[in-house]
């Protein structure tokens, strides 16, 4: 088990570790984020809560089993140092970047020795796009939510059933480890690592810097649900209906309703849409709804209440239940994790 120590008010170590042909932008992305929080905290007088030492809160490191120059998916290479080196200060933070051949790095036992060995020293550890098989590898996820690109959840989840692999969001943090989906939302994790370490404040700036969100549009959603039925119906025969549902998803609409604007009987229809788009209409429907009103609940002052009854639920007690059913977060809780308030 990973230790849950304090982070010290001393200089943290976060450690990209990189393998053959690494996603350079996994890599890059994030490192520009703690990048950036370096050279906010350079302007800013220190404080009791924040005594930094030296100025600089982050140590970055890009690491790799040999050490040497690392050749990147794009053909551009990194410098790197040999993990053996590292054993003279404690890391922080590990991350392991994610690569376009995800499996060579599996058969490294030399690497799988060190990142086990790491899992009782470190204080968070982290991977981006497939660098989760890695951290499986290493036992890491085992009895922990993780998230890796949504291209291989699946095989993520039958590689290493004793963990639990959520293809929805961009991040996932239990405990002391970190995963992320990959390539951009590597970003997103580094600033939910800059904010927990250094503050909302900090986090905002970086962010702002970066012309991000601090709480990406979507609740932190790899899919947004419209993108999700277009891929699932994929040769469009339900478009048209989909815009018309989602242009009167305040009315009491019901199957047979569905059926006629698409000029079938309620029968036929619901095998058909349940055929084509690999889920039943009422499902849809109701995944419409709730991605409205999260939309709403992001970008307006609208009351809880007023949204349930403009996306169709009617009240705010079954919006309630069905946040509930698919985010595990009530409406309000939503609201405050994810508003989109952010001004560049």
């Amino acid at each position: 088990m990973l230790q849950r120590t304090r982070p010290t008010p001393r200089q943290r170590r976060v450690v990209f570790v990189m393998t053959p042909h690494t996603v350079l932008l996994d890599v890059t992305g994030p490192l520009q984020a703690f990048h950036d929080a370096n050279g906010l905290a350079s302007q800013t007088a220190p404080t009791p809560d924040h005594p930094y030492e030296p100025d600089h809160p982050y140590e970055i490191v890009l690491a790799s089993q040999t050490g040497g120059p690392i050749v990147t998916d794009t053909g551009i290479a990194l410098p790197t140092v040999a993990l053996s080196t590292l054993a003279d200060k404690a890391i922080d933070t590990l991350i392991i970047a994610g690569t376009d051949e995800p499996l060579i790095a599996l058969n490294d036992p030399a690497l799988l020795g060190w990142l086990i060995a790491q899992k009782m020293q470190v204080r968070r550890v982290a991977s981006i796009c497939i660098g989760a098989f890695l951290l499986g590898a290493a036992g890491i996820l085992d009895g922990r939510i993780a998230v890796t690109h949504w291209r291989w959840c699946d095989r993520l989840q039958t590689r290493f059933p004793q963990a639990r692999i959520k293809p929805d969001p961009i991040y996932v943090r239990d405990g002391p480890v970190w995963t992320s989906a990959g390539v951009t939302t590597g970003i997103d994790m580094a600033i939910a690592m800059i904010e927990e370490d250094l503050g909302r404040d900090a986090a905002l700036a970086v962010a702002r810097g970066l012309i991000m969100f601090i709480k990406r549009p979507g609740g932190q959603s790899q899919f947004s649900q419209p993108l999700s039925q277009q891929v699932g119906d994929r040769d469009g025969r339900f478009d048209t209906l989909h815009v018309w549902m989602r242009k009167n998803l305040h009315l009491r609409l019901s199957v047979e309703d569905l059926a006629a604007q698409a000029h079938m009987s309620p029968r036929n229809f619901s095998r058909v849409y349940a055929r084509e788009t690999g889920t039943g209409p009422a499902h849809a429907l109701e995944e419409m709804r709730m991605d409205a009103a999260r939309t709403c609940l992001e970008n307006t002052d609208s009351s809880v209440a007023r949204i349930a009854v403009l996306c169709g639920f009617g009240d705010d007690e079954r919006m309630r239940r069905c946040f509930i059913k698919h985010l595990a977060v009530a409406p309000s809780d939503y609201r405050a994790r994810f508003t989109t308030s952010l001004c560049v």
